[in-house]
């Protein structure tokens, strides 16, 4: 029904706006999902431990999608294992200049360079509150665009401060490439400095709450060794492979037409080897160490258990969720069910 119905007539308008009218049909309307889309599929041998949370199935919706924590429990109405919010920044902040969201439909890929654009930290705590206990929720996490760098850190705890007692878990995200100074976002020293500044805080809480570090796509087995590393060294609970590239190499569509729409990151299918590679390789060099979250090109279900015996614990959709529909979550699970992973 999706493929063949829905998604043709969304593909003829703007990314964004059907994005947004997306939201609010399933907010509203939620009750079409029986006619548009299958059941669920729920089964205890779906059910996955990791990082101390239990999860009901290893598929889950990445960050970007619900942004202000305004459609979680809807979405956990979909199937979803789990769902991860955000980005959230402390102030809202607006994002960068529209037009920002961009299909490759020949690739199987969408660009982006939305920019953080985000109701804020407070707007996200007052949804939060909703809360149905539907779901597991990740809180994403990042600094607003006009923060200075010696301000970063603080932006993140702030960040944690305040969503401690909402979500599960956190996502650093530190590799977004539509944020100001990205480079130092990702340099070593500097991931040190933050991860321990968060961790303190997390210690000093009651209950903790698994801390994850999202990574970009594009780093070499150097920077990986680096993660391996870090992670080792910081204690903190995993890893989430990978965020958007701004690698465009092998690309169907053409360079005249990547030119206009400019920068920004680069999601889907183009992203699909390149996030499996690097899944493998941190789980295999570091001795599966820390468990590892599975995004960047998951399409089908084959795609999903490619990532799962790479090495992932657990996967999420985003792209492919946008060009393959809600029935995504189903067709990975009932072929986790099949394999047996």
């Amino acid at each position: 029904m999706y493929k063949s119905f829905l998604r043709p007539i969304f593909f003829l308008f703007d990314p964004e706006k059907i994005h947004h009218f997306t939201f609010f049909m399933l907010k509203n309307f939620g009750f079409l999902n029986r006619l548009f889309f299958p059941k669920p599929i729920e089964d205890q041998r779906l059910e996955r431990e990791v990082f101390g949370l239990k999860f009901k199935n290893p598929v889950g919706l990445a960050a970007g999608f619900d942004k202000n924590a305004v459609l979680y429990n809807e979405l956990a109405d979909l199937g979803f294992g789990f769902v991860e919010i955000g980005t959230v920044t402390p102030k809202a902040q607006a994002g960068n200049p529209k037009k920002r969201l961009f299909r490759l439909i020949e690739d199987g890929g969408i660009i982006n360079r939305m920019g953080f654009n985000n109701d804020g930290l407070e707007a996200a705590i007052q949804k939060l509150k909703e809360n149905k206990g539907k779901v597991i929720i990740g809180g994403n996490i990042g600094k607003n665009t006009d923060t200075l760098p010696e301000n970063y850190t603080e932006d993140y705890l702030k960040c944690f401060e305040g969503l401690h007692n909402f979500v599960d878990y956190f996502a650093l995200n530190v590799s977004c490439p539509n944020v100001s100074s990205h480079a130092k976002l990702e340099d070593v020293d500097y991931l040190r400095e933050l991860i321990t500044e968060v961790q303190k805080i997390n210690n000093s809480k009651e209950k903790q709450k698994p801390v994850l570090l999202k990574i970009a796509p594009d780093l070499n087995h150097g920077q990986l060794d680096e993660i391996i590393a870090l992670v080792a060294e910081t204690k903190i609970d995993g890893v989430i492979v990978s965020n958007t590239s701004i690698n465009r190499e092998g690309l169907r569509t053409s360079k005249e037409i990547l030119e206009k729409i400019g920068n920004g990151g680069l999601s889907g299918k183009p992203i699909r080897e390149r996030s499996t590679a690097m899944i493998k390789y941190l789980s295999e060099k570091s001795g599966k160490a820390f468990p590892i979250i599975g995004v960047g090109g998951i399409h089908s279900a084959e795609d999903a258990l490619e990532k799962l015996n790479a090495g992932a614990s657990l996967v999420q959709i985003y792209t492919g969720f946008i060009y393959e529909g809600p029935d995504l979550v189903n067709q990975i699970n009932r072929k986790i069910l099949e394999s047996k992973v």
